[in-house]
């Protein structure tokens, strides 16, 4: 027979003589051989984020492609110099994207002729910078400070995913011993050992943290005094969800 309890957690069992029937989702025969119970169920795990990937880049115009690439080896070497400088390694950089070429919005109506002309060609570069929860305002502020006028978006992540994973699949088991312990007492019945189990985890992430977004007056500002002081940035919770499905027998 089967029993759902509370709505969401099927329950397969056989305690009397003869018939047969399968566990709902694992296809486990059931039978007065063979008495089970199948429950599935689901743990989270959390923690505090404790790696930051933040994202930085630039984007400039110039009348001309050659006016263009001169803006972007500058910037470039700027941004680059700025990371080395606050003592970002380099193995923690690295870049996403990077082009030159005539922009779209030499094309756009509602530009004057003037600014058409101005913007007829642009350039733009991206990476990513791995960095710690504490590091990446200062990271992003000196970023900036040299150019980097589209920045600010982070990823955010933890650095032992495997426990974080494993953390989540354990509450989810243990939860489902409990319920099928339940269930056996119920039935008059004992839980006794576990059969089978198999999980699924899904990683529940915070949506990524926008913190700039082409900001064109930052490319003329130079990292120093001058520069604002680092935003106030805090990590967020990283949650796992796994979901279990295990197998019990009955005694």
């Amino acid at each position: 027979m089967y029993v759902r309890a509370a709505g969401i957690i099927a329950i397969a069992a056989a305690l009397g003589a003869g018939g047969a029937s399968r566990a709902q989702a694992q296809q486990v025969q059931v039978s007065q051989a063979n008495r089970t119970i199948a429950i599935t169920t689901t743990g989270n795990a959390e923690r505090r984020a404790d790696v930051a990937t933040l994202h930085i880049g630039y984007h400039v115009y110039a009348p001309d492609s050659a006016g263009a690439y001169a803006q972007a080896a500058q910037l470039s070497q700027a941004i680059a110099g700025a990371l080395d400088k606050l003592g970002v390694a380099k193995d923690a950089i690295s870049s996403e994207s990077q082009s030159t070429g005539e922009s779209q919005e030499f094309r756009d109506g509602m530009l004057t002729p003037e600014q058409r002309a101005a913007r007829r060609f642009e350039a733009l570069q991206s990476w990513t910078v791995k960095t710690t929860p504490d590091a990446v305002a200062k990271v992003l502020a000196e970023a900036v400070g040299a150019g980097a006028n589209t920045s600010g978006s982070i990823d955010w992540s933890v650095g032992d995913e495997e426990s974080l994973t494993a953390e989540a699949g354990a509450k989810a088991l243990t939860h489902a011993r409990d319920i099928a312990a339940q269930m056996a007492k119920g039935l008059g019945a004992k839980i006794g050992n576990l059969m089978y189990a198999s999980n699924e985890v899904e990683a529940i992430r915070p949506p990524r943290a926008m913190v700039a977004d082409r900001l064109q007056s930052f490319a003329r500002l130079s990292a120093g005094p001058s520069m604002a002081a680092p935003l106030n940035l805090s990590a967020p919770m990283i949650t796992r969800s796994a979901t279990v499905s295990a197998i019990f027998a009955i005694e």
